[in-house]
């Protein structure tokens, strides 16, 4: 894999080229702290019901962009590993809330330690001032990202996503993970 390389003074096409392949970088570090025994499909179920405790199958489903039944399928298969558990609801015991069990939270925390060793043995070897820098714009990044996956903003050259004009300081974002999710 060829890294991508931009000039000082980047256009957003240069970012995102770079971005893309550091993207593709971190899947291969991250391959090395296997996600078994979860496949990719259910890593991301365990992702949504991490953020949504005790939503249900439906919105799980359309989470995942996926049909009821499938997702259903895909949850069984967890359930049946102890890393997800389904609960009636108090309210209406037809409705059925699902959840991220004991075990599906540890092993979340045992996947990201691994992911983050690996991110580490890499970040260890970047001079201090670029460590900085790269803290900044992923900063910067998140907090840009995360406002646009929560107002649905759509669109490659859509502005509206901006939250703050171009060099300003970007306040520290919480809570946002490695996942991607809200």
């Amino acid at each position: 894999m060829t890294v991508t390389s931009f000039d000082r003074r980047p256009e957003p096409d240069g970012i995102a080229r770079v971005t893309s392949t550091a993207a593709e970088l971190l899947e291969v570090l991250w391959g090395r702290a296997s996600t078994a025994p979860a496949s990719a499909s259910q890593l991301r179920l365990l992702h949504i019901l991490e953020h949504h405790d005790g939503i249900n199958m439906r919105t799980l489903a359309a989470s995942l962009a996926s049909t009821p039944p499938a997702t259903s399928r895909l949850f069984d298969r967890l359930q049946a590993a102890g890393f997800v558990e389904r609960e009636h609801s108090p309210e209406d015991r037809r409705e059925v809330r699902l959840r991220l069990s004991g075990r599906g939270r540890a092993f979340l925390t045992d996947l990201r330690g691994r992911r983050e060793a690996e991110l580490r043995a890499v970040l260890d070897l970047m001079p201090r001032t670029k460590r900085t820098a790269l803290a900044e714009g992923l900063q910067a990044f998140c907090a840009v990202a995360a406002a646009r996956i929560h107002d649905g903003t759509q669109g490659s050259d859509s502005k509206s996503a901006r939250t703050t004009p171009p060099g300003a300081a970007v306040p520290p974002v919480t809570g946002v993970r490695a996942t991607g999710l809200p």
